[in-house]
């Protein structure tokens, strides 16, 4: 059988065109020769997803994103993706877009779930989530931290100007006066370091003192040795003794017992005293005032007049 030219180009055209159709969805990794499941999802960001882009589970690829759209509202984006047939799930999985890696774009999984609902079919739409991506966790990291940098940055610049404040040029030139007053302070027992070493290597007047206090201190030993061989604790019992009886007369003493317990603790000693001081006063005084009754002198012997007591207590 001869074909006609015309329909060998037909022909030709067809199996290009079926050709074309075929590599073009098997690049965009859609099989044409199996039925797929077609999921939609609904985000507030697309994240750059694009057609094309793996969908997996649990890591592994089980589908392609077909078409990623505005709704009519043009706030939410649509995400059309399918899944190999073999692969069930019920309604109540999630797609959530992912972060692949640091260079790899975002990707789509499925998160299965078994929770008894019923299974998944070919247009249903599934819950769409978005999992934080690693700039975002590292944001979420460092923006505390910077905000502690930034709070550390003012506190230091609120330190430098208060020392600032306290450095003025009259300080300024006060702390270098200490700072070279230090220095001469450390010039000067740097000498007298010297001087000692010199006099330590020299003379050795100090070797001799020390070996002098060392020679005292061995005799000190000595002489402390000696006193403990010495029956010294009968002396010292003995002091004791005759200070508990010293303790034991003065309570006496204070006790009344005695002459000179009554002597200290009694008035009577004290007030016949003063009775008597008295009356030497009072004598006194008659003597001055009337002589003449203690001292008599007559060229005749005229007899003298006895006074009776009675009268020197009356005047």
């Amino acid at each position: 059988m001869n074909l006609s030219r015309e329909i060998k180009t037909a022909i030709f055209a067809i199996a290009g065109f079926a050709l074309f159709f075929v590599g073009f969805n098997y690049l965009k990794s859609n099989d044409v020769f199996v039925r797929d499941n077609i999921f939609y999802a609904v985000y507030d960001n697309a994240e750059g997803l694009v057609p094309g882009t793996a969908v997996t589970i649990q890591g592994f690829q089980v589908g392609t994103i077909d078409e990623v759209s505005l709704l009519t509202d043009n706030q939410r984006i649509v995400v059309r993706f399918r899944v190999e047939k073999q692969y069930e799930f019920s309604k109540n999985s999630s797609a959530k877009i992912y972060e692949a890696g640091l260079l790899g774009g975002k990707s789509l999984a499925v998160d299965p779930s078994f929770d008894g609902a019923d299974r998944a079919k070919s247009g249903d739409t599934l819950r769409g989530l978005i999992a934080p991506g690693l700039s975002e966790l590292v944001n979420d990291k460092l923006t505390p931290l910077q905000e502690k940098i930034e709070s550390m940055i003012t506190h230091a610049d609120s330190v430098l100007i208060a020392v600032n404040n306290v450095l003025n040029t009259d300080t300024q030139l006060q702390l270098q006066s200490s700072i070279a007053n230090l220095n001469t302070s450390i010039s000067n027992f740097r000498s007298i370091s010297e001087t000692i070493d010199n006099s330590l290597s020299e003379d050795g007047a100090l070797n001799q003192t020390i070996d002098n206090l060392a020679e005292l201190t061995d005799y000190l030993s000595v002489v402390s040795s000696t006193l403990k061989e010495a029956n010294l604790g009968v002396t010292f019992d003995d002091l004791g003794s005759a200070v508990s009886n010293l303790s034991q007369i003065l309570d006496r003493i204070e006790r009344g017992e005695g002459s000179l317990g009554q002597l200290v603790t009694k008035d009577d000693l004290h007030q016949s005293l003063e009775q008597t001081n008295k009356q030497i006063q009072l004598l006194l005084e008659d003597m001055r005032l009337n002589p003449k009754r203690y001292v008599h002198f007559s060229l005749f012997g005229k007899k003298q007049v006895k006074n009776k007591p009675s009268d020197l207590q009356t005047e």
